[in-house]
């Protein structure tokens, strides 16, 4: 059995209810069950595509039945929920996977007990060893070598094992957890990993009831549990936001929630957090397969060949608008984690992910929870440090540094930790004068930062345990089990949460911001077009929505809103970026006059003065072309990139004494395959034959463009040879004899 081919019918089934296309789920159901063990599951489809076809016959004939709306939203439950144990009943038997290795030893040892269901906290295999525990009065913290700390660590396996691999919870995990969070017996970091068995749970397996737990969690209000509460909660109604509409309770509840302002601010941390997470990755994926091919296949010839874009270092000020700078404060005011994020370096996979990447190999990170435990100096493996010789008598001040630092997370604490008992003497001597400083600086740190912002010791935790999620689900042995939910666009901002749970507008404003800051221009746009009917004389809103087309090459789009922005407030920058959009679209005289107008406004502007100058070059106006070009030749007299479209425009007039001259010039630089190419024309328009083959050769074997590409340049140019005098019949023949010396 295909596990992969289970998991994705499963997605397509919810994604088609979620649409409302009940009978075409219904066949995908009906496939799935195919595959399972339990006959009581084809049963129970049976009954529902009767209960549906009953409906559907009512509903045509104009029965009216005012428990219509209920039946259908109870079948649509109904139909998840049986999708959901089938998924569960096919992976369970075919996927070999460690998840369903550990439930299988956890029913067999259910059965030695004498028990097959678990229907009340007492039918818990482990809830002798639990009322043992509960029973202490006193020693709670007991010798981690003595007996009742060992049954303890037993004890607290067992837990979070069976929080995680329970399907659907009922009175005994309610009971549990009540105990587990009212008995003072449990410390917060076993409750933080019960936690985190919740939230695995949920994903593995809807039920609403679990986000109730985490919701109680949350309110409860034991901090670094309450944090990882509400993420795991976040991140499981962004998974399931298809759904979310269907459990009104679950959505009542988080409304009511949604009317606290700590509530609120709480979720847009987590919000934002987890959408940092995917920076790196989706960047670097962005720049490498869409834009940087989108750039060369776009890109005019000409300016190929002459490297226009490059002959002037980047316009700081022509990029983005240096208008939008007291935007970003005003961003930065409401979204104060993004400045407060970067300078606490918790950026996450794209700082830290690679460093520690391969020190996840230890045998600590085989035990599945262990990916989850929040580091604290109590922990047996910052005990095994005290048998260092080195390490040892500092060992305290080591683990009170590492349990502080807001600068890494949880499981990286820990691999650091477990790979210092392998450096050298000096290296370990190294290691512990930093930590101490380190532990001096966050001292002040942290008392500075409590009076300035009350939510500091939020974030920080949200911070370091997403990062342990998303390490678990890029790094762990048991990551192939799991849906990665850090992956795609993680658009947490279009669920049906978030809506409920924030303060739309002002939360969609920053976090556009946001986007926009870090170039996730898609993003950004939509946010920003949700803007656009609240503010419609907002010019710097029309300008960022332009700017974001721009980037992501829709010169129509960004043409489009660049001329409502320049309506608004008319400036040379934008004026400027019209001009690069009319050009970009091959509308060269529109663009070369917005130019114009721009250089009135910045008559010294030498960047303004080059794009003219681009703009005469494209309409073969070659005279007024270097016109400007020598404006920037004198502006920037070392410069010597401008001389290569110097050197283009004598060759292209005709003055081909000034091109070589201009072409010698440029030669003190590298030149490229393109400079080649012209040099090779300028000798064949000479009549110099031999030489101009010389040339072409060494564009060809400069290595930066394919015979192929070579064609095309050439077939480009033809017809400008021509012009310039060229026999059109010796062009074959001089490229035959160019192919056949290439060998």
């Amino acid at each position: 059995m295909d596990s992969t081919k289970i998991i994705q019918q499963h997605k397509r089934l919810g994604n088609l209810v979620s649409e409302k296309k009940i009978k075409q789920s219904l066949d995908i159901l009906a496939d799935m069950l195919s595959s399972v063990s339990s006959g009581d599951l084809r049963d129970e489809y049976e009954n529902i595509v009767m209960t549906y076809r009953n409906m559907v016959t009512y509903t045509i004939e104009g029965i009216e039945d005012p428990k219509r709306n209920k039946i259908y939203l109870k079948l649509i439950q109904s139909i998840l929920n049986l999708s959901d144990r089938a998924r569960q009943d096919i992976l369970s038997h075919y996927s070999g996977w460690h998840t369903y290795w550990v439930k299988q030893q956890a029913e067999k040892e259910m059965k030695l007990t004498g028990k097959t269901i678990v229907e009340t906290v007492d039918d818990l295999m482990f809830k002798s060893e639990l009322d043992e525990w509960l029973k202490l009065t006193n020693e709670i913290n007991p010798n981690p070598a003595s007996e009742i700390a060992i049954k303890h660590k037993h004890l607290i396996r067992n837990i979070f094992n069976h929080l995680w691999l329970t399907d659907y919870y009922g009175e005994a995990e309610t009971s549990l957890l009540n105990i587990i969070m009212t008995s003072g017996k449990f410390r917060w970091h076993e409750s933080s990993i019960f936690t985190s068995a919740i939230t695995l749970s949920s994903l593995r397996t809807w039920q609403p009831e679990k986000l109730h737990h985490l919701l109680d969690i949350y309110e409860s209000h034991q901090q670094q549990v309450m944090e990882r509460a509400l993420s795991g909660l976040i991140l499981n109604l962004h998974y399931y936001n298809s759904r979310l509409k269907l459990y009104p309770d679950l959505t009542g509840r988080i409304t009511n929630l949604s009317s606290d302002g700590s509530f609120r601010e709480h979720c847009r941390i987590i919000v934002l957090q987890t959408i940092r997470s995917r920076e790196t990755e989706s960047l670097s994926k962005k720049l490498h397969d869409e834009i940087l091919p989108q750039v060369e296949k776009l890109r005019p010839r000409i300016e190929e060949k002459l490297d226009l874009e490059n002959i002037l270092p980047k316009d700081k000020n022509d990029e983005k608008n240096p208008d939008w700078s007291e935007m970003f404060s005003d961003s930065e005011a409401i979204f104060k984690t993004m400045e407060e994020l970067t300078k606490l370096q918790m950026e996450g996979a794209d700082v830290y992910m690679s460093a520690f990447s391969n020190l996840k190999h230890f045998d600590f990170f085989k035990d599945f929870q262990n990916w989850f435990v929040p580091f604290y100096p109590d922990h047996d493996t910052v005990n095994e440090i005290y048998l260092d010789e080195i390490l040892g008598p500092a060992t305290n001040d080591l683990a009170e540094a590492l349990y502080k630092t807001p600068f890494i997370c949880n499981s990286d604490k820990y691999s650091l930790l477990l790979n210092l008992k392998y450096l050298p003497s000096t290296q370990k001597s190294m290691m512990l004068k930093v930590f101490r400083m380190e532990l001096e600086g966050l001292q002040q740190l942290e008392e500075d930062s409590i009076l300035t912002d009350p939510y500091k010791s939020f974030r920080t935790n949200v911070t370091q345990y997403l990062q342990d999620i998303y390490r678990f689900f890029k790094l762990s042995p048991y990551k192939k089990e799991f849906e990665d939910i850090f992956t795609g666009k993680l658009d947490i901002y279009n669920s049906e949460f978030f809506r409920m749970s924030t303060d739309s507008a002002e939360s969609e404003a920053g976090l556009a911001d946001y986007f926009f800051s870090k170039n996730f221009y898609d993003d950004a746009v939509q946010l920003f077009m949700r803007q656009v009917n609240n503010k419609p004389d907002d010019a710097q809103l029309y300008e960022k929505i332009a700017y974001c087309h721009q980037e992501n090459r829709e010169w129509e789009e960004a043409l489009k809103y660049y001329r409502r922005a320049e309506i608004i407030d008319r400036k040379a920058w934008t004026i400027k970026k019209i001009g690069l959009c009319l050009r970009r679209t091959g509308k060269y005289e529109e663009a070369l006059e917005n130019y114009l107008q721009a250089s009135g406004m910045e008559p010294d502007n030498i960047h303004t003065i080059i794009m003219i100058a681009h703009c005469y070059l494209d309409l073969r106006e070659y005279e007024k072309a270097l016109k400007y070009y020598f404006r920037v030749e004198y502006g920037d007299p070392g410069n010597l990139k401008v001389l290569r479209p110097i050197a283009y425009c004598y060759f292209a007039l005709g003055r081909f004494d000034d091109s070589e001259k201009y072409y010698e010039r440029l030669s003190a630089s590298k030149l490229n395959a393109h400079d080649h190419i012209n040099n090779g024309h300028l000798a064949l328009c000479r009549g110099k034959k031999k030489e101009a083959v010389d040339f072409y050769r060494q564009s060809l074997m400069s290595g930066e463009l394919t015979k192929e590409q070579f064609m095309s340049v050439f077939s480009e140019d033809r017809a400008l040879l021509i012009s310039l005098g060229v026999n059109p019949d010796d062009l074959p023949i001089l490229l035959d004899y160019l192919l056949f010396n290439m060998g």
